[in-house]
C-alpha cells in the first residue's frame, strides 16, 4: 500500500527484501565473530532504531542493549560538525563487547567522536556496524567492521534515516527528491 510519504521519493534504492536479506547477514558475521561471547549492542538514536530492532532479533547469541543519542544535524541535510551527546548510555562498558549500531556513516566526525568517548570506558572491545556506508563523505577516518550497503552521495530516507524526523517509516530506503529539502 503506498504511503503519503512516498511521493517524495525519487526511487527505492533498497526494498524492504533486500534489507531483511542483508541484516540476516550482517547478524550472521556477527554471531560468528562473537562466539561464546555476549556482546553489547549500542544503538545510536534515532536513525538506527529499525535497524537494531530488526538485527537484534536476527543475532542468535545472548545480546544485551542500549542506547545512546548524539546530535550534529539538527534539521538540515548536512552535519554541523559540532556533535553533542544527547542521551547517554545506561550501563557502564568497561570489560564489555561493544557493537556500536548506526544507520549511516557519512563524514565520520559524529561517529569518530562516539568512538572515542567509548573507547576512553575501558571496554573490551569496541566495532562499528552501519547499515550505509557512504565513503565519498568522508572527512575523518572511521574504522568500520559491519556495513550493510555502500552508497553514492544521495539523500536517502526511510527504514528509520529521516529528514527533518519525517520518512523514518517507510519500509525500504530511498532517495528523497531533492525538492522537498531545497527549499
Amino acid at each position: 500500500m503506498e504511503q503519503i510519504l512516498d511521493k517524495d521519493v525519487e526511487r527505492v534504492l533498497f526494498s524492504q527484501e533486500e534489507l531483511a536479506r542483508r541484516v540476516s547477514e550482517i547478524a550472521a558475521e556477527i554471531d560468528r565473530d562473537y562466539a561464546g561471547k555476549e556482546p553489547l549492542l549500542v544503538s545510536v538514536l534515532r536513525g538506527s532504531f529499525v535497524f537494531m530492532a530488526d538485527l537484534v532479533r536476527q543475532i542468535h547469541l545472548p545480546c544485551t542493549v542500549d542506547f545512546m543519542a548524539v546530535s550534529s544535524y539538527g534539521a538540515g541535510t548536512a552535519s554541523s560538525g559540532q556533535v553533542k551527546i544527547v542521551k547517554d548510555l545506561s550501563e557502564h562498558i568497561e570489560g564489555k563487547d561493544v557493537i556500536v549500531v548506526e544507520d549511516i556513516l557519512d563524514s565520520g566526525n559524529t561517529l569518530s567522536y562516539l568512538l572515542q568517548i567509548l573507547q576512553a570506558r575501558r571496554p573490551a572491545s569496541v566495532r562499528l556496524c552501519t547499515l550505509l556506508d557512504k565513503p565519498s563523505r568522508r572527512t575523518k577516518p572511521v574504522e568500520l567492521h559491519y556495513a550493510g550497503f555502500s552508497i553514492p552521495d544521495y539523500f536517502v530516507v526511510g527504514y528509520g534515516l529521516d529528514y527533518a524526523e519525517k520518512y523514518r517509516n517507510l519500509p525500504y530506503i530511498g532517495v528523497l527528491k531533492p525538492c522537498v529539502y531545497e527549499k
